[in-house]
C-alpha cells in the first residue's frame, strides 16, 4: 500500500563522500568570493580545554537529542561544517550532506538572565587572577561549576531553538547536531565568544567585574586585617624579651 508520508530509512553517507562534497562546495564558494569560517578539528578529540569539553558534555545530557549527536560528531570530524558564525544570540552554519548544496542551519539561544550574569560577575571578581584570565581570553577553572551545575550558564534544551533546510523531520537532525558540536569546537578556541552567544558585551562584563572588585577593596580599606600581627604577638613568636 502506498503511503503519503515517507518514513523510510535514510542511509548515512560515507566519510569519503562527505569530504568530496565538502571540498567541491568550498571551491564553489571561493569562486563566488564568499568567505567561509569552517570548523576544523585536530586529532580524535573535538576539543581540548575544559570549557569546550563542558559544552559538549552538556549537549550529551539532553536525552531528546541522543539519537542524532553521534552522527553530528561524525560530520564535524569529516569537515562537513563548512561555515559557522557565532553572533549575538544565534549561530548560522552551513553543513555539507549528500546533496550538492550544503544545508543551512540557524540556532537561536536565549540571552543569559540578569541573575546568572550577576552570579558569574561575583564569581569572577573574587580573585584578581580570574579577571586576568578573562582578559587573556580564558575561563578560570573556578568557573567550571557555573557552567555545568543544575542552573549552569550553558543553555538548557528549552533555551535552544533551531531549524535546518534538510528534509529530516527529526527534532534535531544530524546537521544541527554537527553545528552544535561545531560551536563547542569554536568556543574551545575562542571562549569569549560564549558571551557573544548569550547576548553579553564582554568588554562591559569585564569593566563591571573590575569595578565591583575595586569597590569591595575600597570598602575594606579602613578595616584592620586579621593577618596583621600585634607587637606583643611578634615578641612571643620570635622570643624577643
Amino acid at each position: 500500500m502506498s503511503r503519503y508520508w515517507n518514513t523510510g530509512y535514510y542511509s548515512q553517507p560515507a566519510a569519503s563522500e562527505l569530504k568530496k562534497n565538502s571540498e567541491a562546495s568550498r571551491k564553489r564558494e571561493k569562486k563566488r568570493g564568499n568567505v567561509l569560517e569552517p570548523v576544523v578539528t585536530q586529532g580524535r578529540n573535538l576539543v581540548k580545554n575544559w570549557w569546550g569539553k563542558a559544552w559538549c558534555s552538556n549537549l550529551e545530557r539532553y536525552a531528546d537529542y541522543e539519537s542524532r549527536l553521534d552522527r553530528g560528531k561524525r560530520y564535524v570530524r569529516t569537515g562537513a561544517v563548512l561555515d559557522l558564525k557565532i553572533q549575538k544570540g544565534k549561530v548560522l552554519a552551513r553543513v555539507q550532506g549528500t546533496r550538492k548544496t550544503p544545508y543551512k542551519i540557524e540556532i537561536r539561544i536565549s540571552p543569559l538572565s540578569e541573575e546568572k550574569c550577576q552570579n558569574i560577575i561575583e564569581k569572577c571578581g573574587r580573585k584578581l587572577e580570574n579577571i586576568e584570565e578573562l582578559l587573556m581570553g580564558n575561563f578560570p577553572i573556578e568557573m567550571q561549576e557555573l557552567f555545568q551545575g543544575k542552573d549552569g550558564l550553558f543553555p538548557s534544551p528549552k533555551e535552544i531553538s533551531f531549524n535546518c533546510s534538510c528534509p529530516d523531520w527529526a527534532l534535531m537532525c544530524k546537521h544541527v547536531a554537527a553545528a552544535l558540536y561545531g560551536v563547542g569546537v569554536r568556543l574551545d578556541e575562542q571562549p569569549l565568544l560564549f558571551f557573544e552567544l548569550r547576548g553579553i558585551d564582554v568588554d562591559r562584563f569585564i569593566d563591571v567585574t573590575l569595578a565591583n572588585k575595586v569597590e569591595a577593596m575600597l570598602a575594606n580599606e579602613g578595616k584592620p586585617s586579621s593577618r596583621i600581627i600585634e607587637d606583643e604577638d611578634i615578641a612571643g613568636l620570635f622570643g624577643v624579651l
